[in-house]
C-alpha cells in the first residue's frame, strides 16, 4: 500500500550490542518478558477508563444536572470543554514522561485525578460554590489526560514483545473510551431524568434535591474507585523491566528537544497526526454532547446513553481485535485504517441524513439510529490504537510517549474548538454532524495518499535475528 523503504542508517539499532566479553556472561540486547507486565497494563488501563469515566460525567445527565445545579447549556459544554483544555500544558507532562519515566507520571496522574474527585464530591448547599468546584474538579481530571492518552505505546513498547505491542496499546489506549462509554451507562440508569419516568402510566417529577443527591452517589462511587487505584499505583508500578522485551525497546531514543523538532519538520508525520486528531476529536466532542444532539430527533435521555454505550464499547472490542489481527500479520497498518475510515465515513453520512429525514425522508428510527451511530463509534474508536502503531513506526526513534503526546494535544485540541463553538452555536445542532462526517471523510483522503513505511518492526525483526 504506498510503502517506502527507508535507509540502511536509519535501520540501524541506536545501542549496538557489545562483544561478549565486555557484557560478562549476560549479553546487553538479551530480551526477556515478565509476566508482571499484564499487572502494569491492568494498573495503566483501570486508571485510564476511571479518567474517560469522570471526564464524561455530565453530558449523558445533562438534563438531570441542569435540574439538579442550575447547569446552562453552555455549563454542560463547558464541563466536557476541560478534558480538552487540560492539554494546554502538554509539553510538560510529555517532559516528564520522558525524563523521570512512566512511574512518577502515573502517580501524578492518579494524585490529579483523587484531587479533581474530591473537589467534585464536596456536597456544598450553595450551588453557586458547587458548580465552581465540580468544574475546577472536572479540570483537574482534564490535567491527567495527556499521560494517559499518550502513554500507551510507551507502555507496550517498554513491556511487552513485538507481537504482543499492538495488542497492548489497544488495550491501553481504548479502555478509557470505555470508561466515558459506562458514563452513557451509569449516568442515565442511576440519575433520574427529570421529567420522563414513566411509572403506570403517570409521569414522576422528581424533586432536584433526590437527583442531586442520586449525582452525589455517583460521584463518592467514582472518587472511592480512584481513591482506591491510586494506592495500588503507589504501591508498585514499575517504570521499566530489569530486562528489555525486544531490541527496540532496548534502543537509545532522540532527546526531548530533538524529537519535538523531528517531528514538527517531518511532513509525513504531520499527515497521518492530522488524519488521526480531525476525527478522533471531532467525535470526541461530538459524543461527548450526544444526549443534547437526539433530543430534537425525540430521543430521551437513556436511550441516548444506551446508544453511547455500545457505539463507544463496540469500537472498544473491535479495536482490541484489530490490533491482535494487525500483530499477526504486520505491516498492513495503511490497508486496516483505510478500510476503517471509509466505513466510518459511510456510517457518519447515514446518521446525518437519518437525522434531517424532514429533507431527506430516510426512516429516522430507533433502529436506524441506534445502527448508524454504533457504526461511527466502532470504526472511529477502533482506528485508534492502529494511529498509534504507525505513528511509532513512522517516526522512529522517536520516543513513543512523545510522539503519541503531540497527536492527542492535537485531537483534543480539535475536539477543543468544537466544544468552544457548541458555546455560541447550541440551538440548532445539525452542523456538528456534518463536521463529524466532513472529518472522517478528510482523514480517509490523507490516509490514502499516505506513504507507509516499518523502521522499528524492521530492527525488532531483522537486527534481532
Amino acid at each position: 500500500m504506498g510503502a517506502v523503504e527507508s535507509t540502511e542508517g536509519e535501520r540501524e539499532p541506536l545501542l549496538a550490542p557489545r562483544p561478549p566479553e565486555e557484557q560478562g556472561a549476560q549479553p546487553v540486547n538479551s530480551s526477556r518478558v515478565y509476566g508482571r507486565r499484564w499487572v502494569v497494563l491492568t494498573l495503566f488501563s483501570v486508571l485510564g477508563f476511571l479518567q474517560g469515566m469522570v471526564w464524561n460525567t455530565w453530558g449523558p445527565i445533562q438534563n438531570s444536572a441542569k435540574h439538579a445545579f442550575g447547569f446552562s447549556t453552555t455549563d454542560i459544554a463547558v464541563l466536557v470543554l476541560w478534558g480538552p483544555v487540560g492539554y494546554i500544558p502538554w509539553l510538560l507532562f510529555m517532559w516528564l514522561m520522558d525524563k523521570k519515566g512512566l512511574r512518577v507520571s502515573l502517580l501524578l496522574t492518579a494524585f490529579l485525578m483523587v484531587l479533581g474527585s474530591v473537589l467534585r464530591s464536596v456536597p456544598l448547599t450553595d450551588l453557586q460554590l458547587r458548580r465552581w468546584l465540580i468544574h475546577g474538579g472536572q479540570l483537574l481530571n482534564g490535567l491527567a489526560g495527556p499521560t494517559l492518552m499518550s502513554a500507551g505505546p510507551l507502555l507496550s513498547t517498554t513491556w511487552f514483545a513485538p507481537d504482543q505491542r499492538a495488542t497492548a496499546t489497544a488495550v491501553a489506549s481504548l479502555v478509557g473510551y470505555l470508561g466515558a462509554a459506562c458514563s452513557f451507562l451509569v449516568g442515565p440508569l442511576a440519575v433520574p431524568a427529570p421529567n420522563d419516568t414513566q411509572i403506570v402510566n403517570t409521569i414522576t417529577h422528581w424533586d432536584p434535591g433526590h437527583i442531586r443527591d442520586r449525582i452525589q452517589l455517583v460521584l463518592y462511587t467514582e472518587l472511592g474507585m480512584i481513591a482506591v487505584f491510586f494506592v495500588a499505583v503507589l504501591l508498585y508500578f514499575p517504570s521499566r523491566p530489569p530486562r528489555p522485551p525486544s531490541v527496540a525497546a532496548a534502543s537509545q531514543r532522540l532527546s526531548y528537544r530533538s524529537s519535538i523538532c523531528r517531528l514538527l519538520s517531518n511532513m509525513r508525520f504531520l499527515m497521518i497526526a492530522l488524519a488521526y486528531s480531525v476525527p478522533t476529536g471531532v467525535v470526541a466532542g461530538w459524543s461527548g454532547v450526544l444526549d443534547m444532539i437526539l433530543t430534537p430527533v425525540r430521543v430521551s435521555q437513556v436511550d441516548a446513553g444506551w446508544i453511547g454505550f455500545w457505539s463507544i464499547l463496540g469500537g472498544c472490542v473491535f479495536g482490541v481485535a484489530m490490533a491482535r489481527f494487525a500483530d499477526s500479520i504486520r505491516g498492513m497498518l495503511k490497508l486496516i485504517l483505510v478500510l476503517m475510515l471509509a466505513g466510518a465515513s459511510l456510517a457518519a453520512t447515514w446518521f446525518t441524513l437519518t437525522c434531517l429525514t424532514r429533507l431527506t425522508h430516510l426512516p429516522s428510527t430507533k433502529a436506524t439510529l441506534y445502527t448508524s451511530c454504533i457504526l461511527v463509534g466502532i470504526f472511529i474508536n477502533s482506528s485508534i490504537p492502529i494511529f498509534f502503531e504507525l505513528f511509532i513506526e513512522t517516526v522512529y526513534p522517536v520516543p513513543e510517549g512523545i510522539t503519541c503526546g503531540v497527536v492527542t494535544f492535537l485531537s483534543n485540541l480539535f475536539t477543543g474548538l468544537l466544544l468552544f463553538f457548541l458555546t455560541f452555536y447550541f440551538t440548532e445542532l445539525s452542523w456538528l454532524n456534518w463536521c463529524l462526517t466532513g472529518s472522517c471523510l478528510f482523514s480517509l483522503l490523507l490516509i490514502l495518499f499516505f506513504r507507509e513505511s516499518y523502521d522499528r518492526l524492521y530492527l525488532d525483526v531483522f537486527v534481532s535475528v
